[in-house]
């Protein structure tokens, strides 16, 4: 019998059982897929604290891009701390990005339109500016999901971590009103508690217990260049509407140009975001609008050739606040879901609150923000 049973082998499931069997606790991961098999396989890998408004998401993504340095110094993840770039059309635009970067407090740097060719030599010459973040980073997400399991399975702490693909839970156990473990379709596992990082599934998982919490798929395309022996691209690239975009509360298509290179030579391109439920239908228009975009960014990559094109589904809660900490609704059941587009960034922060709440250790973060039960008063 596990001390914890985290439900989902993505990268916000991978660092809540890593941190927790560093802690002490035995771990038992199930998911109904392979590691990374749904959203964390299909996103860029982002660690960003340049698209978080001031308050408590920032908060949980500066103590993440501190954990994710950590672990890419002890552990060796596919990490590259390059540093993010936002650029800005129009002078007013401008203003309001430097505006938001001292709302925010955290390293940056002002960079006038004589100056981006220094950051980014290929950019277009159309920039009032922007401003650059040191603290950005990427991560490879499928290996850093991956990683993390092999690393917690190799006991740095005294606990120990068991991985179960191809399991998929349908219910929980219950000692009265506490959840005492799952039910799944290869038997009944039993815990001293379980943790709902299902991802864009955490909604339907919490359901299983009895309780509600919004979160729903918000699809999102990505194509992918040919590889290149020498990118045209440094940091993370994106303009001012990627921020407003994150921050919308639309079900519409909205895109906003997003480029960035990957260690292994390909450009990734977005950044789309609609709510479409589960469509996973490859729409020809979006992809056209995204490939113009980051060519209007980038007027080097229209000659190169698109090799492939993905897309996932962002876990969305309607207050744009992941859902971490036990539910008082059901006692013993954890939830560490809902974080939208940042999952990747905001994984080690949440799996180490995740962590120190299972311990009854004191969290470093103010879990209140993000309480599971904060959706109550909206239900109809």
């Amino acid at each position: 019998m596990p001390d914890v049973v985290v439900i989902g082998a993505g990268a916000v499931g991978a660092a809540c059982a890593y941190y927790a069997a560093r802690a002490g606790l035995d771990v038992v991961v199930v998911d109904r897929g392979p590691v990374a098999g749904g959203t964390t396989g299909a996103g860029e890998g982002n660690v960003l604290v340049s698209d978080k408004e001031p308050g408590p998401e920032l908060d949980l993504a500066l103590l993440s891009n501190g954990l994710w340095r950590d672990l890419a110094e002890r552990d060796g993840f596919e990490f590259e701390p390059k540093g993010g770039l936002v650029v800005a059309e129009s002078a007013g635009v401008l203003d309001a990005l430097v505006g938001l970067a001292g709302k925010q407090g955290v390293e940056h740097v002002v960079v006038d339109p004589a100056g981006l060719a220094d950051y980014e030599p290929y950019l277009t010459k159309d920039l009032a500016g922007g401003v650059f973040y040191p603290q950005d980073a990427q991560v490879q997400p499928m290996l850093a999901a991956a990683r993390l399991i092999q690393r917690g399975a190799e006991r740095y702490g005294q606990g120990t971590l068991m991985l179960r693909t191809g399991v998929t839970v349908t219910g929980f156990v219950r000692d009265g009103d506490r959840v005492a473990g799952v039910t799944t379709d290869r038997g009944d596992i039993l815990a001293g508690a379980v943790v709902n990082a299902a991802g864009t599934w955490g909604g339907e998982v919490a359901a299983l217990a009895g309780v509600h919490v919004p979160v729903l798929p918000r699809r999102g395309f990505i194509l992918v260049t040919e590889p290149m022996r020498e990118p045209p691209v440094r940091h993370k690239v994106y303009t001012a509407a990627y921020v407003t975009n994150v921050a919308s509360d639309s079900e519409g298509l909205e895109t906003s140009a997003v480029v960035e290179a990957t260690a292994s030579g390909p450009v990734l391109i977005g950044a789309s975001r609609e709510r479409v439920g589960f469509d996973r239908t490859t729409s020809i228009p979006v992809l056209e609008r995204l490939a113009r975009q980051a060519v209007e960014l980038f007027p080097v990559l229209a000659g190169r050739r698109v090799i492939r094109t993905y897309c996932g589904f962002r876990p969305y809660c309607p207050d744009h606040l992941p859902v971490i900490g036990e539910d008082p609704r059901a006692p013993g059941l954890h939830h560490a879901c809902g974080h939208e587009g940042a999952g990747i960034g905001l994984a080690p922060a949440t799996g180490h609150l995740i962590a120190q709440t299972l311990t009854g250790a004191r969290p470093d973060l103010d879990l209140r923000p993000f309480r599971p039960d904060r959706f109550e008063k909206e239900r109809p």
